[in-house]
C-alpha cells in the first residue's frame, strides 16, 4: 500500500503546477487547464485521506468535485469560444471589453 505522504506530495506538485500555469500563462484555455489541475489535486487529497473511511465520504466528495469541474469547464469553454468568435482574442490581457 502506498503511504499517504506520497499522495500529499503528488497533489502538492499538481497544485503548484496549476498555480504556476494560472499565474504565468495568459491564454484562456491554459488558465482553464491550470484550474483543472488544482481541482485534481484536491481530488487526490480527498481520496487519499478517506482510505480508511468506511463511509467513503472522500470518494463521494470527489465525485461531486468532478461533476462541478466538468460543468465549470463546459461553461468556461463556451464563454472563451464566444469571445474568440466575436473578437478574435484568446489572450486575457488583450481582452478589454465584453461588448460585441
Amino acid at each position: 500500500m502506498i503511504p499517504i505522504e506520497h499522495y500529499i506530495i503528488f497533489s502538492s506538485v499538481l497544485l503548484v503546477i496549476g498555480l504556476m500555469i494560472i499565474l504565468i500563462k495568459r491564454n484562456a484555455i491554459m488558465i482553464l487547464a491550470g484550474v483543472e489541475l488544482i481541482l485534481n489535486a484536491a481530488n487526490i487529497n480527498l481520496v487519499a485521506f478517506s482510505q480508511n473511511d468506511p463511509n467513503l465520504s472522500g470518494q463521494m466528495m470527489t465525485l461531486f468535485v468532478i461533476v462541478v469541474a466538468v460543468a465549470e469547464s463546459a461553461v468556461a469553454l463556451a464563454i472563451v469560444y464566444q469571445i474568440y468568435r466575436h473578437q478574435g482574442i484568446s489572450n486575457i490581457d488583450e481582452l478589454n471589453e465584453l461588448k460585441g
